[in-house]
């Protein structure tokens, strides 16, 4: 059984994801955000291949703000070793405002153009 609040947001989800999608030259780069943790992944959708990824599994001591920053540095990091420089961000459905904000933002610091 899904609530209202999740409906929203996958018919969000869908809306954004007419538009955005990755491609060899420009990933999409994908976030997900769960009540403990949240996870981003470098997609190319040409081939259904995932080029860098990064969650905040073990970053549970630190607030969840600092948790979306240090993944969004670590994305950025793993991303640019795979040879991408520029992204299109898919915030999956989520405001752009919290945690998502931070990952976004920490990305940008971490070297992705977006």
């Amino acid at each position: 059984m899904t609530t209202k609040k999740v409906e929203r947001r996958i018919k969000i989800k869908f809306r954004i994801r007419k538009n955005v999608s990755g491609t060899a030259e420009r990933p999409r780069l994908s976030v997900f955000r769960s009540n403990k943790q949240i996870y981003a992944q470098v997609i190319n959708d040409v081939t259904g291949t995932t080029l860098a990824s990064a969650s905040s599994l073990g970053l549970e001591k630190m607030p969840k703000k600092e948790q979306a920053q240090k993944v969004g540095e670590l994305v950025a990091q793993k991303a640019i070793a795979a040879g991408v420089t520029a992204v299109v961000f898919d915030r999956n459905g989520y405001l752009y405002h919290g945690r998502v904000k931070e990952l976004a933002d920490a990305a940008r610091k971490g070297g992705l153009n977006f």
